[in-house]
């Protein structure tokens, strides 16, 4: 039987008796020192190597977002290993790395087909002292999950993850802290879809703190030359009468009312929500109590030309302050553009038009590129909409934008032709996906067109396609005298 010492460590070997026999008790006590060292070296070494009682245990999975906890759990039920989970993967990369580029302010409708594991993403850019305002709308019935994240865009580096949406109330807000272009990615669960509408919308984060005034007001901007160019402007100026009330934009704590070096009557007051120190100068009077808190609106003085502004026209300087001063111009300033509503009916959402006439394809909302040039009859899919574009998605795959004015429905076919020989109907316009036989007497609507192939249904409602050939082709078929 093993000794406890072997039972508890299985590469711990005790020495001979007959190498300790014969031994004074210093070498033995020495020899049994070094074998009691060895042992525990095996034992720490063997723990992590060669344990043959440790048990590996999972590590722990910690999800960032909603997103990853789905996805997540699509893994865990191996589902992301099938076809239609590994195109859902897909989706969702390819949302990120290949957005549409817009404007904000901006809305669009969207449609998710739950049968392509469908995601969308919207790339625009937003500055610091901007709040970014996401909200959405499903405008389907459908009962599902909507995941909806914002990623910053990094120089040379992975997109950064920065927020969630609400997942009750479909809505986002973020404040960027440095000026940036940011993905927003939209994508629904597994095998779901549906229509939907997003407004995104951008605005200062801090009111005017000049009353009755907007930032046209602001006469002198950030990093203007000062004394001559050897400093440069810390903040803006905002011209107003002598005795204009300031403001305060935000709710925060009062840190210092009182004069101070060249800003002569200033006010000091920190930022609540941000964290940001604010700074008010040349104020002709004070009102603010230091060591109070204030609400957004509540008087904190009066535009004057105290400290070294005492010979400018009256205004007030302001500045934001985060370890450093910061350009304050965005913190006040509204962007410009209103939104522009989506208008029309959704009812083409998911369905396929075709071109009324030839058109461009336009390839996003953000700057007039075109990709693409169309030829009348030509079929697509409708997967979005906005004030005066429909978002298509061409037989070939690509997406863009096209006038809502050059598409027209389906519903009424361009012609109608009676099968005078058995043919096929093939599933794409090609010749490798033949899906089934149109036989002698069979009535094919002509709906529209895509290279040398032509969109038909028969009468049970079928959608394929023929080629120009078979339909050009008399013997084939003829137009129908009905």
């Amino acid at each position: 039987m093993r000794s406890s010492q072997q039972q508890n460590c299985g590469f711990v070997y005790p020495l001979p008796k007959r190498f300790v026999t014969g031994l004074n008790n210093t070498t033995k006590g020495s020899m049994i020192k070094r074998n009691i060292i060895s042992c525990l070296t095996i034992i720490i070494v063997g723990s992590v190597f060669f344990s043959c009682e440790e048990e590996k245990v999972p590590k722990a999975f910690y999800p960032r977002n909603d997103h990853e906890a789905y996805e997540h759990s699509l893994e865990e039920a191996n589902l992301l290993e099938t076809a239609l989970g590994k195109e859902w993967k897909q989706s969702a990369e390819s949302s990120l790395q290949s957005p549409i580029s817009v404007n904000a302010p901006y809305e669009e409708a969207f449609y998710l087909d739950p049968n392509e594991a469908d995601a969308l993403g919207y790339r625009f850019e937003a500055k610091r002292g901007q709040k970014i305002q996401v909200s959405v709308s499903k405008e389907s019935q459908e009962d599902l999950k909507l995941f909806i994240d914002l990623y910053r865009i990094e120089e040379s580096k992975p997109l950064r993850h920065v927020a969630t949406a609400d997942k009750e109330e479909l809505i986002l807000g973020f404040e960027p802290r440095r000026d940036a272009e940011y993905v927003l990615r939209f994508q629904p669960e597994l095998l779901r879809g549906g229509k939907f509408k997003v407004t995104i919308e951008k605005v200062a984060t801090l009111k005017f703190p000049v009353a009755g005034k907007t930032a046209r007001a602001i006469g002198s901007f950030w990093g203007d030359p000062r004394d001559g160019g050897r400093r440069k402007h810390e903040g803006v100026d905002i011209f107003a009468r002598r005795g204009t009330p300031v403001v305060a934009p935000t709710k925060g704590y009062v840190r210092f009312v009182g004069e101070r070096g060249i800003g002569g009557k200033v006010v000091w007051l920190y930022d609540s929500d941000r964290g940001n120190s604010l700074y008010f100068a040349h104020l002709n009077s004070l009102i603010a109590k230091q060591g109070t808190y204030v609400e957004p609106g509540d008087t904190l003085g009066t535009v004057g030309n105290t400290g070294n502004a005492r010979f400018t026209p009256s205004h007030l300087h302001f500045g934001v302050y985060r370890n450093g001063a910061v350009n304050p111009y965005h913190y006040l300033k509204e962007p410009p553009g209103k939104v522009k509503h989506v208008r029309g009916s959704l009812n083409l959402m998911g369905e396929y038009v075709r071109l009324s006439r030839n058109t461009q394809l336009r390839e996003s909302m953000a700057g007039r590129y075109y990709s693409t040039s169309l030829s009348r009859n030509e079929i697509m899919k409708v997967v979005g909409m906005n004030n005066d574009f429909y978002r298509v998605k061409l037989i070939d795959g690509e997406f863009g934008y096209v006038p809502k004015s050059r598409i027209e429905s389906i519903q009424r076919p361009l012609e109608v032709l009676r099968v005078q020989v058995d043919g096929d109907i093939t599933k794409f316009p090609d010749n490798d996906s033949i899906w089934r036989y149109v036989e002698q007497g069979e009535r094919l609507s002509i709906l529209g067109k895509h290279d040398n192939y032509w969109f038909v249904k028969n009468d049970s409602g079928e959608l394929g396609w023929i080629s120009d050939d078979q339909k050009t082709a008399r013997k084939r078929l003829r137009v129908d005298p009905d």
